[in-house]
């Protein structure tokens, strides 16, 4: 088993009972990716039909106001699922869009592959029940520091949940996912 996948098993494994035989059929599902810089691994406006776990690199996804404008929603780092979960589930196209900051790898776990997990690994259904709490609670988290923290704590926060992110992630996208300018970014980094 490559390295991609042996990490991917890794992170299956440390979510749930499996099986050597159940994560051999279930992995043989999915497909490593290499995804260059500035590449999108799923555009919005199309129904999402793969989950993706991130091995190396950074992924942000990015929603289009109706001006045009991207803002930073999430950044993905190593050992990570992402995808745009709502439209994956219900079958709608996505709002958002899923970019590679940096040369990044992938496992990709298409439909089919997680319409599998769900009906022949013995706990698929508690691993997807898994991954949708820790995006749920992400999401809530994200929504409630958005009103009821100052900028200087949000970015404490950043910095604290995504460690080195600024020698990985550029500025503007940062002060986009803080809801600030980047010169209200750069205050801050100084103060």
């Amino acid at each position: 088993m490559d390295e991609a996948k042996l990490r991917f098993a890794r992170a299956v494994g440390a979510m749930v009972e499996v099986s050597d035989s159940e994560l051999e059929a279930f992995i043989h599902r999915t497909r490593v990716e290499e995804v260059r810089k500035g590449q999108v691994l799923a555009p919005a406006g199309r129904v999402p039909d793969c989950v993706f776990f991130v091995v190396r690199g950074i992924v942000r996804v990015v929603l289009c106001d109706a001006d045009g404008i991207q803002h930073s929603i999430h950044f993905a780092l190593e050992d990570q699922f992402i995808a745009d979960y709502a439209s994956f589930i219900v079958g709608e196209p996505a709002l958002y869009e899923l970019v590679a900051i940096e040369d990044t790898q992938v496992v990709v776990l298409p439909r089919t592959a997680v319409d599998w997990g769900y009906q022949h690994l013995a706990e698929g259904q508690k691993m997807g029940r898994l991954i949708a709490e820790q995006q749920y609670m992400y999401q809530d988290q994200r929504l409630r520091s958005m009103y009821t923290r100052t900028p200087k704590q949000r970015y404490d926060q950043l910095v604290d949940v995504f460690q080195g992110i600024h020698q990985r992630v550029p500025q503007h996208m940062i002060a986009s996912y803080l809801g600030i300018s980047s010169i209200h970014l750069s205050r801050l980094k100084r103060g």
